[in-house]
């Protein structure tokens, strides 16, 4: 590792690559090295923003030259110290984004987001499978599967990708596709980072006609009905239809409403393929219990999707934990509402249940690696670190949570919101293994870095 003690590997990179390099003796380091997570304390080697897929090749080819890793990462979004010492590449100058409606299929590169995506899209009746933030890059959503709001009609958005264009682990561009390579097509939908550094997707597009969306909010004393209507109305409802409800414990903070500022309540995000007469009459249930404080729901255009659950976009200090549950029943209900204890003062600040199952749990040979999810529920929970001190609280609260769950937390869980979880519990049965031999094909020297590394 001489040249990373020296300097010399930050300087050898500077000479190859014509986008800017950073190193640890620059004054921006710590703002540059940074993930979206701000908690994640990322030590990279080096970070390179590339100016083009040429720049990529050559970083890849260095690092293996150098006997250091490569690992690429727009946002950091999901960052772990698994890309530590490594040559970390930002990508948000590959933001080329094209759309071709009569083939159906949709060209993005690495830096594109969701938004940008959306917007391309929008008013032409057709979509991808977008997640709940417009903030994430498209690339780094799909290879971690893709658990969005239309994932219950059509699966997770992994399964969408035709072809990939990579720089392989020689630092060499290539085509993936099912034909060309199945193995390691199958990888990436849904495997992760780990096995090459992607540079642009094609993705099937799938219609989407009508949207209808928005949030409800209640006052928190209904939280038990509302769940309970919840829980009653996703046993029945069609897979055009996505629920997501929530206890949020507003912070006392500028960027908060004045009238909500400290204040807890019950939210329900609903997103439905279809009129808005057939959704209201699905949502009705939830109207029945109680009049809402708020109430957000119309038809609405593709480019707000990304808006509908109201998640911050910039940066943020915060622990998340997310777990799979098998059931949603009175029992778990009651155990939830016990562990969080809405209207009394807590460190979390959301505890969110999503509606699952329909495409998700339906199996498919032509699915990828993330395979299918068959628990119907998952659950999350998260609060604000603002300062140091404030995380053990955080921490305390959060495995309290899981301990009052724990009879219906399942071992699975999906790659997007993984944190420290063992990697078996991040696949089907049996993907791991073939993982892992795909991953010592193509890298065996492993110079690839992800954020959960399968070999």
């Amino acid at each position: 590792m001489k040249h990373v003690e020296d300097g010399s590997l930050v300087a050898g990179l500077r000479e190859l690559v014509r986008g800017r390099v950073i190193g640890p003796e620059d004054e921006s380091w710590d703002a540059e090295r940074a993930a979206w997570h701000l908690l994640a304390d990322q030590r990279p080697v080096a970070v390179v923003h590339v100016a083009d897929a040429d720049d990529i090749g050559v970083a890849v080819r260095f690092a293996g030259q150098h006997g250091v890793g490569v690992s690429a990462q727009p946002t950091g979004h999901g960052a772990t110290p698994a890309t530590d010492g490594a040559i970390l590449l930002r990508m948000g100058a590959l933001t080329g984004l094209s759309v071709d409606l009569a083939a159906g299929t949709a060209r993005v590169e690495a830096g594109a987001r969701w938004r940008d995506l959306n917007q391309a899209l929008n008013g032409s009746g057709m979509s991808s499978l977008p997640g709940s933030n417009g903030d994430t890059t498209v690339v780094g959503y799909t290879l971690g599967g893709g658990l969005g709001w239309f994932g219950r009609k059509y699966g997770q958005a992994a399964n969408l990708v035709r072809s990939f264009e990579i720089v392989d682990a020689d630092g060499e561009p290539r085509r993936v596709t099912a034909e060309s390579d199945a193995d390691l097509f199958w990888a990436l939908r849904g495997g992760g980072g780990d096995f090459a550094i992607v540079v642009a997707m094609e993705l099937a597009l799938v219609p989407a006609p009508e949207i209808f969306g928005g949030r409800t909010m209640w006052p928190i004393q209904h939280a038990k009905e509302l769940l309970r209507t919840f829980a009653e109305v996703t046993t029945t409802v069609p897979d055009e239809l996505t629920l997501w409800i929530w206890l949020l414990n507003f912070p006392d903070v500028p960027f908060v409403p004045e009238a909500m500022r400290g204040q807890w309540a019950v939210a329900l995000d609903a997103v439905f393929l279809g009129p808005e007469d057939e959704a209201r009459k699905l949502l009705a249930p939830f109207e029945a219990v109680a009049a809402p404080l708020m109430s957000g729901t119309a038809m609405i255009p593709l480019r707000e999707i990304g808006l509908i659950a109201q998640e911050p976009e910039e940066p943020v200090p915060g622990l998340l934990k997310t777990v799979l549950l098998s059931d949603f029943d009175a029992a778990a209900i009651d155990a939830l509402l016990d562990a969080a204890v809405p209207g009394e003062p807590s460190p979390l600040f959301a505890f969110e249940v999503r509606h699952l199952g329909g495409a998700f749990a339906r199996a498919d040979v032509s699915q990828g690696a993330a395979g299918t999810i068959d628990p119907p529920y998952l659950l999350l929970a998260g609060g604000f670190v603002a300062a140091p001190e404030m995380g053990a609280a955080v921490e305390t609260a959060l495995a309290g949570l899981h301990d009052k769950m724990k009879p219906w937390i399942r071992e699975r869980m999906v790659l997007n919101f993984a944190t420290d979880e063992e990697l078996a519990s991040l696949f089907p049965s049996g993907a791991v293994e073939r993982l892992a031999a795909i991953k010592h094909r193509v890298d065996p020297h492993n110079t690839i870095r992800s954020n959960h590394p399968v070999g």
